[in-house]
């Protein structure tokens, strides 16, 4: 789906409204970001999407252990983790 295409405006448009239509349940709005993007990625070939969907679960934990910690030295050696993990997974698919 490139953004210049017609069915991108229609993607865009029906997101757009939904997200609006459940903007008083911020948790509704960002899951149905994150469903849009899966569907926006998928949509270009989906047999990528389990790897977006392992960055999105590293990235998740890692995020709910950060919240909970207040250790410097264990809240830089997790952000190393999650930045390692990104940086690991582009390289392999990219390269």
């Amino acid at each position: 789906m490139l953004f210049n295409s017609f069915i991108f405006i229609g993607f865009f448009a029906l997101v757009y409204t939904l997200y609006l239509a459940l903007s008083r349940n911020y948790k509704f709005q960002n899951r149905l970001l994150l469903l849009a993007s899966y569907i926006f990625y998928g949509y270009w070939d989906w047999r990528f999407l389990s790897l977006i969907a392992l960055s999105t679960v590293i990235d998740f934990l890692i995020g709910k252990k950060l919240h909970r910690t207040e250790n410097q030295s264990l809240r830089k050696k997790l952000l190393f983790i999650s930045v390692f993990a990104n940086l690991g997974l582009l390289g392999v698919f990219k390269y």
